[in-house]
């Protein structure tokens, strides 16, 4: 889970600039050697960015760097 909040933290310094989008969002987390790829494109098969917000983040050890949309940042979460 130490992947997923690193993750989280980083996207959410992104969060606050002017520009921030899902592309510029996605280009960070491909800097992440942690996130497992295949994973994210699975999870995010059906993603529509004007309902969901922004894309969430699978991690090779499971845990999720996911959207929050009510608090308009990323989080971390456990394997489920």
């Amino acid at each position: 889970m130490d992947d997923a909040k690193r993750l989280a933290s980083a996207l959410n310094a992104l969060v606050n600039l002017r520009q921030f989008s899902n592309s510029k969002a996605r280009a960070a987390a491909r800097q992440d050697p942690a996130v497992d790829w295949p994973a994210t494109k699975l999870h995010n098969a059906e993603f529509n960015p004007e309902v969901d917000g922004f894309e969430s983040f699978i991690m090779d050890d499971g845990s999720r760097c996911v959207w929050m949309p009510g608090r308009f940042r990323y989080a971390a979460q456990a394997q489920q």
